[in-house]
């Protein structure tokens, strides 16, 4: 009993000594089990040589756009065209009724011809007159008389002629209305039987319309301040739109996602509008398959700035806190760290940032949701192969933190 309480103490010692290692050796094992950093996704951001672009919607024009109307009255006899079709210039469209004019036709050659013969008869009455002056047989009076009936004669000839000319014109140009320039026609205005007013005056009747459709005009309006930015870097780059024309853009319908198709800018107008403040430009497109219509809406791109080396990220990349963007990124020791970035445009699918980051940076592109800014994460390089958990690499980066 004596050996049993002395014993007693000394296994209270060693109980009390081997606590805390027991303490620490389970501490080692809960954090041995503990939860791996999240893994994420990181990548530098893509270095590309990027030209701004700006957006400006417009509607399409015709390059010519002509309205047929008649030189001359008469009642409507065919019409030689369907509605909406395209034309080729000189084709038939409209005949006016023929007959009236080919009676009037008729009527000026009998005058030219009855102003022929009285041109005749004093011509050879001049001559007869010729040898009587030299007999002095008439007066220089009577001979200067048929002198002047003579060039009477040959003016009325010469009227007359001219009128013949304008009625062989009435009938065979005026009467029949042909298409000035290719294009597409729009709906007859008038139906066959109708009487048409022609001439010169505000009060013809208009018959149709035809549009030009290939080339094409694209109009839009930019701003003052655009137009001075437009004005100064056109003396470094002929890329940005400019006095000089033949500026490459790009445009896209309201159904369409990209900028598909291309054209070039031939006109800045010079005058700003006082009322806007808005200045017209415009641009040129290819229509060969006549997609494009006049009035149709549309959204231009056009050249901003002169090209510059920027850095681009993916959007998935880009967080908002509040009216702030920012990326994390991840640093040497795997920690995230937050920047705030100034934006650009998206250009190929990536979005340029302007300020904030650097090339060599490591951008989390995936995996932003689980993380935050001061955690340890595992960031797998973008396109590197996963590390499975458990592998040498996945426990070196765990030992790491």
């Amino acid at each position: 009993m004596q050996f049993a309480d002395a014993a007693r103490p000394a296994a209270l010692l060693l109980a009390a000594a081997m606590l805390p290692l027991a303490l620490a050796g389970c501490g080692q094992g809960q954090q041995a089990g503990g939860p791996p950093p999240p893994a994420v996704t990181v990548a530098n951001p893509v270095q590309r040589t990027v030209v701004d672009q700006d957006e400006y919607v417009g509607r399409f024009v015709a390059v010519n756009s002509v309205e047929i109307r008649a030189r001359l009255s008469g009642y409507l006899a065919e019409i030689h065209f369907q509605d909406g079709q395209f034309v080729k210039k000189g084709d038939p469209l409209f005949t006016i009724d023929r007959r009236p004019f080919e009676i009037a036709l008729e009527q000026m050659r009998a005058n030219l011809a009855q102003s022929r013969a009285n041109l005749s008869f004093t011509q050879a009455d001049l001559e007869r007159a010729k040898s009587l002056l030299q007999n002095k047989t008439i007066t220089e009076q009577a001979f200067d008389q048929r002198t002047q009936a003579k060039s009477v004669a040959e003016a009325a000839v010469a009227a007359q002629e001219a009128m013949v000319h304008s009625a062989e014109l009435d009938l065979d140009e005026y009467s029949e209305l042909r298409a000035p320039i290719d294009g597409r026609i729009g709906d007859r205005r008038v139906a066959v039987g109708n009487l048409v007013s022609g001439g010169t005056g505000g009060n013809t009747t208009l018959l149709a319309t035809i549009v030009s459709v290939d080339p094409i005009r694209f109009e839009f309006s930019f701003d003052e301040s655009s137009y001075l930015r437009y004005v100064r870097f056109a003396s470094s780059s002929q890329d940005v739109a400019s006095l000089h024309g033949n500026v490459p853009v790009t445009l896209k319908l309201i159904d369409e996602k990209d900028f598909p198709h291309s054209g070039k800018i031939d006109f800045i107008d010079n005058v700003i509008d006082r009322s806007s403040g808005t200045i017209r430009g415009r641009a040129l497109f290819d229509n060969g398959e006549g997609l494009f219509t006049p009035g149709m809406f549309g959204r231009v791109r056009v050249p901003g700035s002169p090209p510059y080396a920027a850095l681009l990220v993916p959007d998935e990349a880009i967080g908002t806190e509040q009216a702030r963007k920012y990326v994390l990124v991840v640093d040497d020791g795997g920690i995230v760290r937050q920047k705030y970035v100034t934006l650009g445009q998206i250009d190929d699918g990536l979005r340029v940032v302007k300020d904030g980051l650097v090339a060599t940076d490591r951008v989390i592109v995936n995996g932003l949701m689980r993380a935050r800014p001061g955690l340890k994460v595992n960031a797998q390089e973008q396109g590197a192969p996963a590390s499975p958990p458990g592998s040498p690499k996945a426990g070196n980066e765990a030992k790491a933190g």
